[in-house]
């Protein structure tokens, strides 16, 4: 499981350091894609395949189905660290996620998300109300 919040730079070749922690859970390939709220998601290749199952079960003829599933495909990479531990963050991904030279990683269970500093704050600004957007979960069944 994915925890924790790490900043890091990216440098001009649009490499970003993965925190060894995340490495290790990893493994040594796994898929960067577009996520939602405006930042990457990036899965293990085990939990990347259960994705792809979970996608591949919905009907062809539901049109959210097919829409969703092409921009999580669209936008996914395989990628590696090199020895220090990066991986390059193609230009289309830095681009969707607003990353240009800050960037936040975040453990969020079963994936990482990368974040642009900037997103990341505002991102914060909303959690501050963390106590009506846990009311909200009652709804789905959900409470602590």
């Amino acid at each position: 499981m994915f925890t924790g919040e790490y900043n890091h730079t990216v440098d001009t070749k649009g490499r970003l350091i993965v925190p060894s922690l995340y490495r290790e859970q990893l493994g040594a390939s796994f898929v960067v894609t577009k996520g939602l709220d405006g930042c990457l998601f990036v899965y293990s290749a085990e939990e990347w395949n259960k994705l792809e199952e979970k996608l591949a079960n919905l009907p062809l003829t539901n049109q959210s189905a097919r829409k969703f599933s092409r921009f999580l495909h669209a936008g996914a990479v395989f990628c590696e660290t090199d020895k220090q531990g990066r991986i390059l963050l193609p230009a289309n991904l830095r681009e969707f996620s607003g990353i240009v030279k800050e960037a936040v990683l975040i453990g969020n269970g079963n994936h990482v998300e990368i974040w642009s500093a900037e997103n990341w704050a505002k991102e914060l600004e909303i959690e501050n109300n963390a106590d009506d957007i846990a009311a909200g979960l009652d709804g789905l069944g959900f409470g602590i």
